[in-house]
């Protein structure tokens, strides 16, 4: 009996290694967005959103790893709030068609102006935000971090969202430390603050640089510097995932899976199953597939409360919105464009 008991719980502890051929994958794209099977020793919580197995905005659950799926991927900015009530300021919705191996990415603009209903946060919270404090609004009311930034990124897209996958910015910097560092080719030089010290600035020069947790946090999160127009964030973020996965694969971090999945499993969250994981890295294991960009096209702007919002130029919603549903295969239906003429 003691030996079977050993045994399953062998088998239980491999699942979750295996889990985290994904899991990895799904952080690395909430940082930045490149779509590699990296290593087999990550582990996640799993997170389920108390609404069955499926969007409401599907009218059946989709086959993992037999039909295309929406993932929303979540960068949680909670350091400075001690780990309670953090920002999604990074927020991507993912396409992955398992059949033509084909993936498209969209990012969300965290300043992009939505309307959260009180029907789902109460009188107190509900009202016009930015998209990136749904998930703060959605903690702080009860509702459920994910759960109201999904909803949200729904409701605004007129997108279904499958599944989710959420790591925040301090477990990030870690998963850094514990690789030993990341080397980057650094375009054009610029400074940010470090997340550990508003007083602490962090010098970047050209050429390759070899980035420690808190170094790459500020190289991957930089956006207000002039800088950030030639050198923008995503082709930073970019950069350092393609670095990151280079130094994951290397020998000497083999010997680290212990040390990795404790990270892991304290920083990302995600309602994606184990036997869901397992479909998707078999359809996806041949070869790595095809990647497209999406934008939503519109522009920083302040409006009558006095705040800058990112608002979307006319018809951009609505484009956006049919680009992602020919990527899932769905028909479309009429939607109410959230868009403006500048």
């Amino acid at each position: 009996m003691a030996k079977r008991i050993i045994r399953v719980r062998r088998r239980k502890k491999k699942q979750k290694r295996r889990i985290g051929l994904m899991l990895f994958l799904l952080f690395a794209m909430t940082i930045g967005g490149i779509f590699y099977y990296v290593s087999q020793v990550y582990t996640a919580s799993y997170e389920d959103l108390d609404r069955g197995n499926k969007s409401d905005l599907r009218e059946e659950a989709v086959d993992i790893g037999d039909e295309p799926i929406s993932i929303l991927l979540l960068g949680v900015e909670d350091y400075s709030s001690d780990g309670k009530a953090g920002r999604a300021d990074t927020q991507i919705v993912l396409t992955i068609d398992p059949k033509t191996q084909d993936m498209t990415m969209t990012s969300i603009p965290r300043d992009l102006k939505v309307d959260i209903p009180a029907s789902k946060v109460g009188e107190k919270y509900a009202g016009s935000h930015k998209i990136n404090a749904a998930y703060t609004l959605g903690e702080i009311s009860g509702y459920g971090a994910e759960k109201l930034t999904i909803e949200t990124v729904e409701d605004y897209l007129d997108v279904p969202i499958d599944k989710y996958a959420s790591v925040n910015f301090e477990g990030f910097a870690e998963i850094v430390d514990v690789l030993g560092g990341v080397t980057v080719d650094v375009k054009k030089g610029f400074w940010e603050r470090s997340h550990l010290s508003h007083d602490k600035r962090i010098e970047f020069v050209e050429g390759e640089t070899k980035m420690d947790g808190e170094e790459a946090l500020a190289f991957v999160r930089m956006r207000k510097r002039d800088v950030a127009i030639e050198y923008p964030r995503d082709e930073r973020q970019r950069q350092f995932i393609k670095a990151s996965i280079d130094q994951a694969l290397s020998p000497g971090n083999i010997f680290k899976a212990d040390e990795l999945a404790d990270v892991v499993s304290s920083n990302v969250q995600t309602n994606l199953s184990v036997k869901e994981a397992f479909a998707m890295q078999k359809a996806f294991s041949s070869k790595n597939p095809s990647t497209e960009t999406f934008t939503l096209e519109g522009e920083n702007t302040r409006l009558e409360d006095g705040l800058f919002y990112f608002v979307p130029y006319d018809g951009s919603v609505r484009e956006l919105s049919t680009k992602i549903k020919t990527a899932l295969k769905i028909n479309e239906t009429p939607q109410e464009d959230n868009s403006f003429s500048s």
